[in-house]
């Protein structure tokens, strides 16, 4: 149990289903940026545009949060991406 600003209590279980989790993907040398595109429109449901830059920002930036919302979809999200072996960390 914590304690947050205003002097309630909350449990740990509470706070990490409440607060939005987001997925990070990686950058690595082994996929195109067209199968990354591919997997990122399959994974979060973007459109073309919105996948191209979350894809360019990985590459230039080495990583990118290319996802953000309740935990159950972030773990989808993030296996939809590993399906094809991409680099994934989920963080809340």
């Amino acid at each position: 149990m914590t304690t947050n600003p205003l002097g309630l209590e909350q449990s740990d279980e509470d706070v990490a289903t409440h607060d939005p989790a987001k997925v990070v993907l990686f950058n690595d040398n082994v996929h195109t940026f067209e199968e990354v595109i591919t997997q990122l429109i399959k994974a979060t449901r973007c459109s073309q545009e919105k996948a191209e830059g979350l894809a360019w920002e990985v590459h230039t930036r080495g990583k990118a949060i290319v996802f953000s919302g309740e935990m159950m979809r972030c773990v989808q999200v993030s296996g939809i991406l590993e399906e094809i072996q991409l680099m994934t960390q989920i963080e809340v």
